[in-house]
């Protein structure tokens, strides 16, 4: 499974986003670019520079590389509707983003790991492909093999509520989660402009 490896605290200076969830990650301890000419006066980003900066946030924050965001934007151009909302729309519904926005995982690199391991049902069935698009009203639950595991009551005390984000349903006594249907674009929480990433593919 490919993955990102590289340092992410500089990705994250380099960003100007948070693309990972871990805490440490959440403010940059330094607010100026990693390397050795960081701190030197900094030329403005181009129009091509910002379009690029948005694609890297969005591919680093959903855990993608670069053939499968591209593979995942063709996809969206193909569905009727707006071709960046289109995309969010996928990505949030993966199977390993969903598991992190239900709170079963801590962050989308654990909750990608755990799906790997064959953790998870969907509709009763074990699946173990992190990017399975799921389909309105699937039903996602911890194995029953797998329901002594720590780190699953760990997360779940942390979740407020039976309802995570809009499209979302949790039974944390039975482990198990509803995708109740595909999200609309206003109610994906991070601050994202996806039109950007659109103007970058369509030069």
């Amino acid at each position: 499974m490919a993955r990102y490896i590289g340092p992410r605290a500089k990705m994250c200076r380099r960003l100007d986003y948070p693309v990972f969830e871990s805490p440490k990650f959440a403010s940059p301890r330094k607010n100026y670019a990693p390397g050795q000419h960081g701190q030197s006066r900094r030329s403005k980003l181009s129009n091509y520079g910002i379009q690029m900066r948005e694609k890297q946030r969005i591919k680093y924050l959903y855990g993608l590389l670069e053939k499968q965001f591209r593979n995942y934007f063709k996809k969206a151009q193909m569905i009727l509707g707006p071709t960046g909302h289109n995309l969010l729309k996928m990505l949030e519904s993966r199977l390993d983003n969903t598991v992190f926005r239900l709170g079963f995982a801590p962050t989308r690199d654990s909750a990608r790991q755990l799906v790997s391991h064959c953790h998870f049902m969907v509709n009763n069935k074990v699946v173990n492909i992190p990017s399975y698009i799921l389909k309105p009203g699937d039903k996602i639950q911890v194995r029953d093999k797998s329901k002594k595991v720590e780190i699953f009551h760990e997360n779940l005390r942390q979740v407020q509520g039976d309802n995570p984000l809009p499209w979302l349903t949790i039974d944390k006594a039975k482990m198990m989660g509803i995708f109740e249907n595909v999200p609309e674009r206003d109610q994906i929480p991070e601050p994202l402009n996806e039109q950007l990433v659109v103007e970058l593919y369509s030069k």
